[in-house]
């Protein structure tokens, strides 16, 4: 079987006793006894009856022994987890249960897997008709609610023989971590983007814009209306004569993705918190990004930097980003947003688009990642992406019946105006800056992205 490439790897492990007393009694066994009870009632009438009782449970109980001392011994049941499939965050993904029975008798196994709550909500129960020397297996899915590393314990397993009388309990240890990535699905979703952006580059290409870029293409003489910047002195001083050198727009260039995990991001929006939505468009536009030849970094920040990837190209740096933004967790208190402007402005000295997303405190000063935001436009192209509360927008276009809720609607349109001005503000200092409703951010980062690239703002 072909394992998925982000997939968890495969465990196995032979079964053990569980407890002390690792065995019990099955249906069929108590079954007899009732019926060896029963005839107690013709034991008032005939004392040879009680004789008859006692014989009849010493045979059943006989029969018991027997049927537990040929069933299996737990090291001879060898059980595996096998990930079909990557977890990934809202997604489904399949898990299969593979059983060995290296026994000498057939066997019907129980086999109960403990998962976490965050990926299955009802612990999964799979009933195994396993023959002698054989395998079996059976498939139970998953759908992770939260991001990050999970720890997947014991299975364990109660199993009969076909006589039913008695049974043994045992558990392998099949412990692991798993990882649970970003929405993956949606990163597959958007692979159409992949073909508008190589259409921009092929055109990029075709047209080579000089002037546009600060891409080294070619010297020249010096025109009239040539920038002084752009005179090539060394060349000039060869030659005798002002020329002046050429550039073309960038065909790699550097994205920076800024991930905001301050408390502001705690909020959820429909099962999800506005993190989760943050990590999958970060992936997404990643993707789009690396395959557009561009190379991409990462800084993933609260109190202190969570994550700091360099930027690079490839589908190994690809899988880094991929990881970082799995173990991304939002914390409870307020991000240091000029600590992280600080990093940035430290890693990456040359001018790059930088990705921001965040959200905005309802303050009634000016926020500090507003400020913070700022200080990168003297150097850096700014993407400034706040991530919206729909029941904001749709409590303040309500039409209020009651005084509550007057109040309620006056104060929700006044942060949705001021959250706009603030925003306002940003774009006349030069930056990019917009609001996106969590269900709709991957798609708006990647469309400004693309007009990005077409419009040769970088």
């Amino acid at each position: 079987m072909i394992r998925a490439p982000l997939a968890p790897p495969p465990v196995s492990a032979a079964c053990q006793k569980k407890g002390r007393l690792a065995f019990g009694v099955g249906r069929r066994f108590l079954f007899l006894l009732i019926v060896g009870l029963s005839w107690v009632i013709p034991s008032f009438w005939n004392p040879r009856f009680v004789y008859a009782i006692l014989v009849w449970d010493i045979v059943v109980l006989a029969a018991f022994v027997l049927d537990l001392l040929q069933l299996p011994k737990p090291r001879q049941l060898v059980i595996e987890r096998i990930w079909l499939a990557a977890p990934s965050l809202s997604n489904l993904s399949e898990v299969q249960l593979s059983l060995k029975n290296q026994g000498g008798v057939a066997v019907t196994c129980t086999v109960l897997d403990n998962l976490p709550l965050e990926l299955r909500e009802e612990t999964p129960l799979l009933e195994f008709q396993v023959p002698a020397q054989r395998e079996a297996n059976g498939r139970y899915t998953v759908r992770p609610r939260q991001r990050g590393d999970l720890a997947v314990g014991e299975v364990y397993v109660r199993y009969q023989s076909a006589a039913q009388l008695a049974e043994r309990w045992a558990i392998a240890d099949l412990r692991q971590t798993v990882r649970i990535y970003p929405d993956l699905e949606q990163v597959k979703r958007h692979s159409i983007y992949l073909a508008r952006s190589r259409q921009i580059e092929l055109q990029k290409r075709t047209l080579r814009q000089r002037g546009l870029g600060r891409e080294f293409e070619s010297l020249r003489e010096y025109r009239e209306g040539d920038e002084f910047r752009d005179i090539c002195w060394t060349a000039t001083a060869r030659r005798g004569k002002l020329v002046t050198k050429l550039h073309q727009v960038e065909r790699s260039q550097a994205v920076w993705i800024v991930v905001d995990a301050g408390r502001l991001l705690r909020a959820r929006v429909n099962g999800l918190n506005k993190l989760d939505y943050t990590t999958n468009a970060a992936l997404t536009l990643a993707h789009l990004a690396l395959y557009s030849g561009d190379r991409v970094g990462l800084l993933a920040y609260g109190r202190k930097s969570q994550q700091r990837v360099p930027p690079a190209r490839g589908s190994v740096h690809l899988r880094q980003i991929l990881d970082q933004l799995a173990v991304v967790q939002a914390e409870v208190s307020e991000a240091d947003h000029l600590k992280a402007v600080s990093t940035l402005l430290w890693m990456q000295k040359r001018r790059s688009l930088v990705v921001w997303l965040t959200d905005l405190a309802e303050t009634s000063m000016t926020p500090e990642v507003i400020e913070s935001a700022s200080q990168l436009l003297s150097r850096h192209l700014l993407l400034f992406v706040v991530v919206a509360q729909p029941d904001l927008r749709t409590m303040a276009l309500r039409r209020p019946s009651t005084p509550e809720q007057m109040y309620e609607t006056v104060a929700a349109q006044d942060m949705i105006q001021r959250r706009e001005l603030l925003l306002s503000r940003l774009r006349q200092r030069g930056a990019l800056a917009l609001e996106v409703d969590p269900g709709k951010l991957s798609t708006g980062l990647v469309n400004q992205y693309l007009e990005i690239k077409e419009r040769s703002l970088l």
